[in-house]
């Protein structure tokens, strides 16, 4: 789709890549590719795989673009959301390999996704934002609500607590754990199997399960676009 986010077809599936970097960064450029690539997935019909580089999915947004000023990290922010909220109502399944550390936006698409695959390693996967001196935005708050246990919501917003990826499946972050190698395999079975779901079924049923959280993460949105979104010094 572009330098930063490559798109490969495949029979049952749309194998999705970010590649950006030592931290592969969720820079405007990707979230462009990752929004053009779903626009492909869609008019193909295709349950996606979204994966990232050997040993990172993405170490979230990119911090130049964040800390340029309040105006661009508000953009960057605001089209992160907007793509979360794409995903969690897409129509087709999506399956996200994650091929390592999955770290403040980069986790954030971990809960944005319907089946969330890690691997067995020393990876760490969580919400940092209040780490680094940033106050949680609101989608991020809504998205968390939505998807993360109950037991780990605060631990993972409020105190910024960083799991391995064991512990990240209990947390919500993760579905399973594979070793590395069975990583894009494990993906791929589940896709195939993802493939044969009625697709209307599928849709409408998503869509009616999610109702209340796609509401909420538009009004977060909305609210998030009013406030103050920067990295606190």
């Amino acid at each position: 789709m572009n330098e930063f986010v490559t798109y490969k077809s495949k029979e049952n599936y749309a194998l999705i890549t970010i590649n950006n970097g030592k931290a592969n960064a969720i820079s405007p450029a990707v979230i462009e590719g990752l929004n053009l690539s779903l626009d492909k997935a869609a008019q193909e019909n295709k349950v996606v795989v979204l994966t990232g580089q050997k040993g990172i999915f993405s170490g979230g947004f990119d911090l130049k673009v964040m800390t340029k000023s309040p105006e661009s990290a508000k953009e960057l922010v605001t089209s992160g959301s907007k793509l979360s909220l794409r995903m969690l109502s897409y129509a087709k399944p999506i399956i996200i390999a994650c091929s390592g550390h999955a770290i403040a936006k980069g986790a954030f698409l971990l809960l944005s996704a319907d089946y969330r695959i890690g691997v067995k390693g020393d990876f760490k996967i969580g919400l940092n934002e209040v780490l680094i001196g940033m106050t949680m935005h609101n989608a991020g708050i809504a998205i968390a609500k939505a998807r993360l246990s109950k037991v780990y919501l605060n631990r993972s917003v409020n105190n910024a607590e960083i799991y391995n990826t064991k512990q990240a499946v209990d947390a919500g972050f993760l579905d399973v754990i594979v070793e590395e190698d069975h990583l894009l395999p494990t993906a791929i079975k589940v896709a195939e199997m993802s493939s044969k779901l009625n697709a209307k079924a599928h849709a409408e049923t998503k869509l009616k399960v999610r109702k209340q959280d796609l509401i909420d993460l538009e009004k977060a949105i909305a609210a998030d676009l009013e406030a103050d979104i920067s990295i606190n010094k």
